[in-house]
């Protein structure tokens, strides 16, 4: 089990439930199951990815209809 804080509001244990092969995304999920993250690298995940993801987590007991899709809207400064 390892420990993340997420913006100095919240701290806990979690585990990395799947991971991509090149850490384009993670499903985080806490020990007990009682919250779950689908982390990306990108602003969307594949269609494919998405629903692979969201199986993953049914299979682990997560209520994925409680998940909060978040839209990612902002626009990257260019370097």
């Amino acid at each position: 089990q390892r420990q993340m804080c997420i913006r100095d509001r919240f701290y806990g244990g979690y585990h990395v439930a799947a991971l991509d092969a090149d850490y384009q995304w993670a499903l985080v999920v806490g020990p007990d199951r009682s919250y779950c993250w689908i982390l990306s690298r990108t602003k969307q995940l594949q269609p494919a990815v998405r629903e692979q993801l969201l199986a993953r987590a049914q299979a682990l007991g997560i209520d994925t209809q409680a998940l909060i899709w978040v839209a990612q809207e902002r626009t990257d400064p260019q370097p």
